[in-house]
């Protein structure tokens, strides 16, 4: 007879998940680790991390959910890299819709599907990168990979091209196996890679100097000795996953997150009304940056990789952030005399 659980991931397949695992509702081991990080400002800006209520959560997830009994810990595959011509990047996971728009409907038919299993409501609580847990930790505890050295989940058949999702179920599902094996061995291409050294030697990230921290959740200046190693990247990075050995096995992205040709970027962009860019961006991750970070984002690309021709465009600058940038840009053009 088919488990319950079984029948679970069977559902969570038909839904696009590439990955599903059950973990228990113990508190994470790894909770001081997190504790530590904060401590030492990795966190940067993300205060909400740091928050009393949103840390005492974290520890335990039934101060989340009293009931629960179980986790479903859930991973729905990207865009592996792909983007349309362009002389920007953004990355793989933003190229098309918006996941935290994907991800929860399918999570809440997997809900109904297990009280229609059980013949009764089920307590939960489902997130997608929206919730107060250590997500990656679970996730390891759940058999889906392990924390590799640039903090990406890793699976050892399907790399780190993956969003986590998590259902808190008030319902006894029996645990996997946790996966505790290191597969990165001595293998420190990531950390090589990054051009801003923000990764860290205890397998996590000082967000200070993360590219995609940077460029996302950053609502100020860029600091300025840091613009130049950002390249072409306008709205988060990919590299530390582009250089992962692990990643030539991802797993074709799911339909609603394939790259969209609509969403490709340009110089032109820094002409973008508040309203164009909200008509543009509606479905798109882009818009966690709104305008002024995207044309933040954009005028430091264009200063690393643009042309004298795009001087014009940057002079249009119409807000004191992106203007200092711009004019950032427009100096390092003159600089290096690019035509």
């Amino acid at each position: 007879m088919t488990s319950l659980k079984q029948l679970i991931k069977e559902k969570s397949r038909q839904l696009g998940f590439i990955l599903a695992g059950v973990t228990s509702a113990e508190p994470p081991a790894h909770f001081p680790i997190f504790e530590d990080w904060l401590k030492r400002g990795n966190h940067a800006g993300m205060d909400y991390l740091a928050a009393e209520r949103s840390r005492i959560r974290r520890a335990d997830p039934k101060q989340i959910l009293p009931e629960c009994k179980s986790i479903l810990i859930l991973a729905l595959p990207y865009s592996s890299f792909r983007i349309p011509h362009s002389p920007f990047r953004i990355a793989s996971y933003a190229l098309g819709d918006d996941y935290h728009e994907v991800i929860p409907p399918r999570l809440k038919q997997i809900i109904e599907f297990i009280e229609e299993q059980v013949g009764h409501p089920v307590p939960n609580r489902y997130y997608t990168d929206t919730g107060p847990i250590l997500e990656r930790e679970l996730a390891q505890r759940a058999g889906l990979g392990w924390i590799g050295k640039n903090s990406m989940l890793i699976n050892p058949k399907a790399g780190s091209t993956f969003l986590l999702a998590e259902i808190l179920l008030g319902l006894e599902l029996e645990p996997n196996e946790a996966l505790v094996t290191d597969h990165c061995g001595t293998c420190t291409r990531c950390v090589t890679a990054c051009p801003t050294q923000a990764i860290l030697p205890d397998r996590a990230l000082d967000a200070r100097r993360c590219i995609s921290y940077l460029t996302i959740e950053n609502k100020g200046d860029i600091p300025e000795e840091l613009r130049p190693k950002i390249g072409n990247w306008i709205f988060g990075c990919d590299i530390c996953q582009m250089v992962c050995p692990w990643n030539r096995f991802s797993a074709p992205a799911d339909s609603a997150l394939e790259a969209d040709s609509a969403l490709r970027p340009s110089a032109l962009d820094l002409t973008l009304s508040s309203v164009k860019f909200n008509q543009r961006f509606k479905r798109s991750p882009i818009k966690r940056a709104k305008r002024r970070g995207y044309l933040r984002n954009l005028s430091v690309a264009i200063g690393n990789t643009g042309s004298a021709a795009d001087v014009p465009l940057l002079e249009e600058a119409d807000e004191p952030l992106v203007r200092e940038h711009a004019q950032w840009a427009i100096r390092k053009i003159r600089n290096g005399k690019r035509e």
